[in-house]
């Protein structure tokens, strides 16, 4: 899956507005992977003939979100060609305002799955600056899309693209850490990994292989061969029934400092690592916030 985010669905503009998260899919599911010369777009992004494939018209689907949050999903729904070929008609003309599309949602979205790929849907245009709007899903599970409010944190830790606001992700454990706004998100080699151009964090948890051990103790062997830095950079707080720990020091890359952050948080038999990489000592700040948002008190979803 392709996108453009996070840009409006319509334009493609930047939005700074965090109420609102627009997300854009490139392509329907059906046609990823098509070659370019099969992909016939008729004068705007959001409406798309795929040769052997279907028709498409690239429409809102929005999502309730706790936090007073809306999710905007510019995702496609395949039409017949007499439909298609009826909004091109209409497309930024008068009529447009009563442009109504009945077809089947053609993306995938986690974390409702197969639940709305397929699904009868009804768009309607509501503002004629936007594209028409999903106003009736008619599937007994998908339904639930438009009439419920969904856990922030639940829905938009599924979407690894940058997002204009923080999310809590869940790390497998009963862990949780913040992803901070800006950064992207992927899992590889066993770590959750969130970037940007300047900074980075890494996630990763660790079992205690001792039973019983305490985790003060369980601490002190993973801090075995840890620089000695100065008692400036490095501190260490109390994590209910636990211990956190973090140190940080500026190593120098080819002649350019890069600054790094290592944090840990252990509870009995089970530790959580942090490693940040920032270019501006000022983000020091930042690695700390997301260091001291680990939690496994938290029972994530």
């Amino acid at each position: 899956m392709t996108t453009d985010l996070p840009t409006c669905a319509c334009c493609g503009d930047a939005l700074a507005d965090e109420r609102r998260i627009d997300f854009g899919f490139n392509l329907p599911d059906a046609a990823l992977g098509a070659p370019e010369e099969a992909l016939h777009r008729l004068g705007v992004r959001a409406l798309l003939r795929v040769d052997g494939i279907g028709s498409f018209i690239r429409c809102l689907l929005p999502v309730r979100l706790t936090h007073d949050t809306e999710l905007v999903l510019g995702a496609w729904v395949e039409v017949d060609d007499a439909t298609l070929r009826r909004a091109h008609e209409l497309w930024e003309q008068p009529g447009y305002a009563d442009l109504s599309v009945e077809g089947t949602f053609a993306n995938r979205i986690q974390p409702w799955g197969d639940d709305l790929l397929g699904a009868a849907v009804t768009a309607k245009v509501a503002d004629p600056e936007e594209l028409p709007c999903v106003v009736d899903v008619r599937h007994p599970v998908a339904s639930r899309v438009l009439t419920r409010t969904w856990d922030r944190d639940h829905v938009l830790s599924r979407f690894p693209y940058p997002l204009p606001v923080d999310v809590r992700t869940d790390l497998g454990g009963r862990w949780s850490v913040l992803r901070t706004a800006g950064l992207s998100a992927s899992f590889a080699d066993g770590a959750d990994h969130f970037t940007a151009e300047d900074r980075s964090a890494s996630v990763s948890l660790m079992r205690d292989d001792v039973p019983g051990r305490a985790p003060a103790d369980f601490l002190t062997e993973l801090l075995s061969g840890a620089p000695d830095t100065r008692p400036a950079q490095r501190v260490r707080e109390p994590l209910g029934g636990g211990v956190r720990y973090a140190f940080w020091l500026t190593p120098q890359d080819n002649g350019r400092p890069r600054h790094e952050f290592y944090g840990m948080a252990v509870a009995p038999g089970i530790a959580a690592g942090l490693y940040c990489s920032y270019e501006d000592a000022a983000d020091l700040a930042w690695a700390q916030r997301i260091w001291r948002s680990l939690d496994h008190a938290v029972n994530t979803l």
